[in-house]
């Protein structure tokens, strides 16, 4: 049974989501509060975070920004503010979704599915089944793992982050346009703005740029491509 992790101070919150994942046969784990969610987070390791960011003590940012140092949970923000930056800020700290408040408990519910898919390993096909790992020069990515290493060296990434780059490295060459590039990512038919993409692309591009590494080309005016990964 996945275990969800909700940090929310508004107990009426609480208590929709609370139900709406019980039904679905999800453990709910709750906090009121950042320090207590980030307590249970390290204590619990829970599968996946859904994390608002108004909150005392501590706010989500600050949350998020403390996990991502040693953890890679999939985390979903719950926020009542529906503003773009607020959004692409949640993106760029490492989290996976963005809800905005007030939300359908349905719509949350697959959100949640959507993201767990992606951060599951891929069930293995009757037949034939996928080589455990794509290599692409200096590039290789675990796919049953859920690890990307760039000559020998880990580059930690979320469950989105790495499904943007495996949907690339699975056929090199290609160009992508943002909307292929996340219908090979993301498990969900929900609109995903341009921004949102770029966001992602951004941080994948700095993560590996600190190891030396340079796996995601831009064409200008169509999308992205894998590079030749030397």
């Amino acid at each position: 049974m996945p275990k969800i992790l909700l940090i929310d101070d508004d107990p009426h919150i609480r208590n929709i989501v609370r139900f709406a994942l019980a039904r679905e046969g999800y453990a709910v784990v709750e906090a009121e509060d950042g320090v207590r969610g980030l307590h249970l987070a390290r204590r619990d390791a829970p599968d996946l975070v859904l994390l608002d960011i108004a909150m005392p003590e501590m706010d989500g940012t600050e949350v998020c920004r403390q996990l991502r140092r040693d953890s890679r949970v999939p985390i979903i923000f719950l926020s009542s503010r529906d503003d773009e930056i607020d959004r692409v800020l949640g993106l760029e700290l490492g989290g996976d979704d963005y809800v905005t408040k007030p939300f359908s408990p349905r719509e949350l519910v697959a959100r949640v599915k959507a993201v767990l898919r992606r951060a599951a390993p891929p069930e293995p096909p009757s037949a034939p089944p996928p080589p455990p790992e794509l290599r692409h020069n200096r590039l290789r990515l675990d796919l049953d793992g859920v690890r990307a290493f760039w000559d020998g060296a880990e580059v930690v990434l979320t469950a989105t982050e790495f499904g943007l780059l495996r949907t690339l490295a699975e056929r090199p060459g290609k160009v992508f346009s943002r909307d292929s590039l996340m219908d090979g990512a993301y498990a969900t038919e929900h609109y995903v703005a341009d921004r949102t993409v770029d966001s992602h692309i951004r941080r994948v591009r700095a993560k590996f740029l600190a190891v030396g590494g340079a796996p995601v080309e831009t064409v200008h005016g169509l999308g992205y491509k894998l590079s030749d990964c030397r």
